[in-house]
């Protein structure tokens, strides 16, 4: 296995997510689904998952205009030559809402152009009660 060191590791899922963000940002749903492979699992917060480019853009399609996505890598991990494991915290704030916390769990594959997500899958953080 060819190693990547971890400084290399957190620019390549940076780089990954901030196309992700900036595309939620701006609305764009091709935009957000460029940075995953053509047949990405995806789990947002429909009860279902998604399997593809297609999907996934209609899943962001149907988000709120001003929807905006704040994250921090808290771990990275390379788990074979052409994948990294990412865990992220991310804020999800959509206009004129509460902010909904989440981590975010993701595999980016290596292909020929770029490093892409390939599996997608957040769950909302629960705020303690009381």
């Amino acid at each position: 296995m060819s190693i990547i060191d971890t400084t290399e590791q957190s620019r390549l899922a940076t780089r990954v997510l901030r196309v992700w963000a900036d595309g939620i940002r701006a609305h764009e749903p091709n935009e957000v689904a460029s940075v995953f492979t053509e047949d990405a699992v995806f789990q947002g917060f429909d009860p279902t998952h998604t399997v593809g480019r297609a999907g996934i853009a209609a899943y962001y399609d149907k988000q709120p205009v001003g929807l905006r996505a704040a994250f921090h890598i808290a771990e990275q991990r390379q788990i074979a030559a052409d994948a990294l494991l990412v865990y992220a915290r991310v804020d999800f704030s959509p206009p004129d809402a509460a902010v909904i916390p989440v981590h975010l769990t993701a595999v980016l594959r290596r292909s020929a152009e770029a490093w892409l997500i390939s599996h997608y899958h957040v769950s909302k953080i629960e705020r303690p009660s009381g």
